[in-house]
């Protein structure tokens, strides 16, 4: 059996869950921003597989390519999840709302 690559995430992307809850608590509710938290590490999970390697599963993100190490991103619903893959783990770098700054979140 495979080990599982595990998810970290950044500091900046834990600030931006934080956001993403702040501003659903105050469009929706508390629960209904917990259910879309919750959504989110769902998507994250499915990097986790350790049966199949979905790693590369989302497309390159353009907004990255700059720098040094390749970046990926899934989009789900109103959220850009990028991340990189690591030697050891996968790396989420953002999560991006993509309605409070479209033009940021290709």
């Amino acid at each position: 059996m495979e080990s599982v690559i595990r998810v970290e995430l950044t500091s900046r992307s834990i600030k931006d869950l934080q956001s993403i809850r702040m501003f659903n608590d105050n469009l929706y509710s508390v629960s209904k921003s917990r259910e879309i938290i919750d959504d989110i590490f769902k998507e994250l999970e499915i990097l986790e597989n350790s049966t199949v390697d979905f790693t590369e599963i989302g497309s390159v993100d353009e907004e990255f390519t700059h720098l040094k190490y390749e970046y990926r991103k899934l989009v789900t619903s109103h959220y850009k999840i990028t991340y990189r893959k690591g030697r050891k783990a996968i790396y989420v770098i953002r999560i991006f709302d993509t309605r409070q700054n479209p033009s940021k979140n290709k």
